[in-house]
């Protein structure tokens, strides 16, 4: 049967009664070994690094939700990016959207760049600086929308064409928007990846990392790096992902709904300079994200003006937990310049704007109006 809705996806594909019992609930595989009939004939499954029954149910299931052909679980987000880099040989180009998480941009410059792998960055926002900065040897166009930490939006489709133009492949990190909301794959895009860690698992208990992909020979690429480097995430973490996925759709539904209240307060209070949030009526790129998206996430930073600031409000927050991280059931606050992009020299920072005033916010799933009264009184707290 083939499911139609997004939720009704997320709760059965790759997630059928166990066969043998019919338990609803499929179970975990820790085998590390499995038993062979003869000498090299199993039922396609010979050792847990290279395959297991719960992490195959969990890549089937993400494949279909993204409309991809096939998915690779790793271990956490970065391991998946590292993966999809691993494609590429010593000279290839690598675009990149200037708005990326520190981590990847950490993974791009103190390791890749010593085996000849160049990457440019440029303001994805403008589909015309992208196409001035391809190279004949530019092989990924690499990019993160809605971005880390300012939510900046890219044209999906207009870059996949710029892409496929120049011989490349476009990789969309889609860990702030995930599949609810965004389908990259759809839109023209050859690579997605996930930090699983983030909404999709969503409960601030799992590390891992996913790839998808509409092309079949880049899935098997895929798999042979991923059996042959073992960074695999362990069947458990695959389990957890399974069992967060069937509520993806209601929890994104109440992420969104408390980000857009706490953005449409933060807009009007005078403390705030600036609220980043692309579901805010006059959002400049809010043609784009409804064109799209079909949800804007529970994601959104604000600035405040200065350090000082920023560390009154974070340290008054009593609903919203400062930490790292973002897309749990629980409200998480961060300060990007010295937690998620500390490894981002100042200055660039800066240039990105990322300031010292600017404050990340993931808002969960508590009750809004709990979440709009922590935000008012840490607000208050930073203007004394």
């Amino acid at each position: 049967m083939k499911y139609r809705g997004f939720a009704t996806r997320a709760i059965h594909f790759g997630q059928e009664p166990d066969s043998a019992t019919g338990a609803v609930v499929p179970p975990i595989h820790l085998s590390s070994t499995y038993a062979q009939e003869a000498p090299g004939q199993h039922r396609g499954f010979e050792y847990s690094r290279t395959n297991n029954p719960t992490r195959q149910a969990w890549e089937k299931n993400l494949a279909a939700l993204e409309e991809g052909s096939d998915a690779i679980a790793f271990a956490s987000g970065m391991a998946a990016i590292d993966a999809v880099i691993r494609l590429l040989h010593p000279g290839d180009y690598i675009v990149a959207s200037s708005g990326l998480y520190g981590g990847t941009v950490r993974l791009f410059e103190s390791y890749w760049t010593r085996f000849q792998i160049t990457v440019t960055y440029v303001d994805a926002r403008s589909a015309e600086m992208v196409q001035a900065a391809v190279r004949p040897k530019t092989r990924l166009l690499y990019i993160e929308t809605p971005t880390n930490p300012l939510l900046y939006l890219a044209d999906i489709a207009a870059l996949a064409d710029i892409a496929h133009t120049s011989n490349a492949w476009l990789v969309v990190d889609n860990t702030f928007a995930t599949p609810y909301a965004q389908q990259p794959l759809t839109l023209g895009a050859d690579i997605v990846v996930h930090s699983t860690t983030k909404y999709l698992a969503g409960h601030s208990d799992v590390i891992g990392g996913i790839v998808v992909t509409r092309h079949p020979e880049v899935a098997e690429r895929l798999r042979f790096l991923q059996n042959a480097a073992g960074a695999i995430p362990s069947p458990f973490e695959c389990w957890l992902c399974l069992r967060s996925i069937k509520t993806l759709a209601l929890r994104m539904q109440q992420h969104e709904r408390n980000a857009r209240a706490v953005a449409e307060f933060c807009a009007q209070h005078p403390a705030v300079q600036v609220v980043h949030y692309p579901g805010l009526p006059g959002h400049p790129q809010q043609e784009l994200a409804q064109r799209q998206m079909r949800n804007f996430t529970g994601m959104l930073s604000l600035e405040l003006g200065s350090a000082e600031r920023a560390t009154r409000f974070l340290t008054s927050l009593r609903v919203f937990t400062l930490a790292e991280s973002l897309g749990g059931v629980e409200s998480l606050a961060s300060h990007p310049a010295t937690m998620t992009h500390a490894s981002i020299p100042p200055d660039r920072r800066r240039s990105l704007g990322i300031t010292d005033g600017l404050i990340r916010l993931s808002c969960g799933i508590e009750d809004t109006e709990d979440l709009v009264e922590d935000v008012a009184q840490a607000l208050d707290a930073s203007c004394s």
